[in-house]
């Protein structure tokens, strides 16, 4: 069973040009989720973009990279179209979805959803990243609660604690990602990673937090 990572990597972020090969600690953001594959028990890693620059810099780093169309590279589109044209391009079983936004990505969470994605008793079509959360009171833009009453305000050990996507990575199959065209669908196992290490750069600040987080 051949498993393949892949990492999409477009050039045109706005928030922080260039975010994916912005330097870290002496490191374009890039390298780090490239490192974490590496070290996996994965067969192959691949980079998936549009941008010239991104695709040197993967080269460089030793992984193999495919040209992403355009039209699978704007603002609006959706991971999955890119993955659905990564699937008809590359030969895979398990195919380990990363993002490069979540540098604090370990080998051994790669591998553990690995490992679950292999357990014939589970049988799992699809696995998936999260931390687990305690609840928190949440309120919505018009000052409202949000499924909570302020005159019953619960205690925070008396709620379930909940998983929250950290959107790290995602493993599922090929057969059910063409079935569905989602990266997860079917059983679905998840993967508790620590919240200590569920960042991910999206704006200027997230990434100020994570060179203060890398650099000790």
């Amino acid at each position: 069973m051949k498993s393949v990572a892949v990492i999409l990597a477009r050039g045109g972020s706005k928030g922080i040009p260039q975010k994916n090969i912005t330097p870290i600690n002496n490191k374009p953001l890039l390298e780090y989720t490239i490192t974490a594959a590496k070290q996996s028990n994965v067969n192959e890693v691949w980079v998936s973009t549009d941008c010239q620059n991104i695709k040197s810099v993967a080269i460089k780093l030793g992984v193999n990279v495919l040209d992403r169309p355009k039209k699978f590279a704007t603002d609006s589109s959706k991971s999955e179209a890119a993955l659905l044209h990564f699937s008809d391009k590359v030969s895979f079983d398990f195919l380990i979805f990363i993002q490069p936004t979540s540098p604090l990505i370990l080998s051994h969470d790669i591998n553990v959803g690995l490992d679950m994605m292999y357990n014939q008793k589970e049988k799992y079509d699809s696995v998936f990243s999260v931390y687990k959360e305690h609840w928190l009171p949440r309120w919505s833009k018009n000052k409202l609660p949000i499924n909570w009453d302020t005159k019953k305000r619960p205690m925070r050990q008396d709620v379930d604690e909940v998983y929250v996507e950290n959107g790290a990575f995602y493993i599922t199959t090929k057969d059910a990602l063409h079935k569905s065209h989602l990266r997860y669908s079917g059983n679905i196992g998840i993967v508790e990673m620590p919240f200590s290490r569920s960042f991910q750069i999206d704006t200027p600040d997230d990434l100020s937090l994570i060179k203060r987080l890398i650099n000790g």
